[in-house]
């Protein structure tokens, strides 16, 4: 069965950091395209960062030059290292995986997705 658990979470002051984990289990994802997206209250799911598995990384707007996306193949997991978070940053955020079919780059829709974690509250204050 697999599975996609986040980890690191938690509240955090404005111009603070966070890093996320996603740990894979029930099968190797080191081929894999990973993909983050965060979903505020009463907004829909957003782009974050995807990464594929030569680690080639994509961002969407609201984290370009703030996140860094990266992956450990050989520990079948993917971080999110956020800096200068802002109080607009509140989301829960989702881990995503990518099944292996033909697709493109930058792979920013949910659809570009087959499997998804449970998702971890990023709370950051003002």
């Amino acid at each position: 069965q697999v599975q996609l658990v986040e980890s690191g979470g938690g509240l955090v002051q404005a111009g603070g950091s966070l890093r996320l984990s996603c740990a894979a289990s029930g099968r190797t994802f080191s081929r894999n395209v990973m993909g983050w997206f965060r979903q505020a209250s009463g907004k829909e799911r957003e782009f974050v960062a995807s990464i594929s598995w030569l680690s080639e990384t994509y961002y969407g707007a609201s984290a370009k030059g703030r996140f860094t996306i990266s992956r450990d193949n050989a520990k079948n997991t993917v971080a999110l290292q956020m800096n200068s978070l802002k109080p607009e940053d509140t989301a829960v955020y989702y881990c995503a995986a990518r099944g292996l079919r033909t697709g493109r780059v930058p792979f920013s829709f949910s659809d570009d997705y087959d499997y998804w974690g449970q998702g971890t509250q990023v709370t950051v204050s003002s």
